[in-house]
């Protein structure tokens, strides 16, 4: 049990662990909407934006949460509407807005060589250097998702899976895909010193697509999701905490390997239950189908 209690003799580990449980938890929910709005490509690409935005932040001497939170809605909003439009291929449009507002900060970072601040941290991810700030910030964050998710089940519910159905039931869709927007790029500046702009994607995606292959429920995968995000970041800090690597990699790598159990697992079931309809038995209900309950 020495391996499992030793690391909480150190407060940089128990900060770090916090981090990447709330960290963990929070893209894995948030994962889940853009799992579904098939918009990985774009949580993969905000991440680099919002990068421009926080050297611009530091350029400025603009407060870093403010001006890469702006920067980060205004991007976020600014592909949203890229990828509605269809005579422009949406993975192009997306591509050039993201790449060059990641340039946009590499050019600053060149032009100005006087920086207090470690910009490999939000490139790479520094868990084990989190402040008390940025923990509240996290825990803050996570927060307000958890209550907007809440608040706004229905609404988002609707405007995930069919936006143009939703505007003839009343629904506000540009608002809620405003207010999403907002959720998304809280969540890249948030956990972009815990994870690092190259890792965030991984984070937001595998765990949605763990739940994903489990269940078709929507309810449940939003949970599932949350839980198993939490569960890889908990897991990935004692892994690298033992092994002495970087943090946010394992933490990428553990979720990466609960997804190939996943898989494999729900593979062999799947062939059973075909095995059995084949012999005219009656199998279990299975998740991972290609539809989700939204009930």
């Amino acid at each position: 049990m020495r391996w499992l209690t030793e690391p909480w003799s150190y407060e940089f580990f128990r900060h770090g662990l916090l981090a990447g449980v709330l960290a963990g938890a929070l893209c894995g929910l948030v994962g889940v909407y853009v799992v579904l709005r098939r918009m990985s490509y774009i949580g993969h690409g905000l991440s680099h934006a919002i990068f421009g935005g926080a050297v611009a932040s530091y350029v400025l001497q603009v407060n870093f949460y403010l001006g890469a939170g702006l920067w980060g809605v205004a991007s976020a909003l600014l592909i949203n509407a890229v990828a509605r439009r269809r005579k422009i291929g949406a993975d192009a449009a997306i591509g050039i807005v993201t790449t060059a507002s990641f340039a946009f900060g590499v050019l600053l970072i060149s032009q100005y060589h006087q920086f207090t601040v470690n910009f490999e941290a939000a490139l790479f991810g520094n868990i084990l250097a989190v402040t008390d700030t940025q923990l509240w910030v996290l825990a803050g964050v996570t927060a307000f998702t958890v209550g907007v998710v809440f608040l706004k089940y229905r609404q988002l519910l609707f405007a995930t899976f069919d936006p143009e159905i939703a505007e003839a039931y009343g629904v506000p869709v540009r608002r809620v895909d405003g207010l999403f927007a907002l959720i998304l790029a809280a969540t890249v500046i948030a956990t972009m010193q815990v994870l690092g702009v190259t890792l965030i994607a991984a984070v937001i995606v595998i765990p949605a697509i763990v739940g994903r292959l489990v269940t078709d429920s929507f309810g449940k995968m939003l949970v599932l999701s949350t839980i198993v995000g939490a569960l890889c970041g908990f897991g990935g800090m004692y892994v690298s905490f033992h092994v002495d690597a970087a943090s946010g990699s394992t933490i990428v790598l553990f979720a990466a390997a609960v997804f190939l159990v996943v898989y494999a697992a729900t593979a062999v079931v799947a062939r059973r239950r075909l095995a059995r309809l084949a012999e005219g038995e009656e199998a279990p209900e299975l998740g991972g189908g290609p539809a989700v309950h939204v009930g």
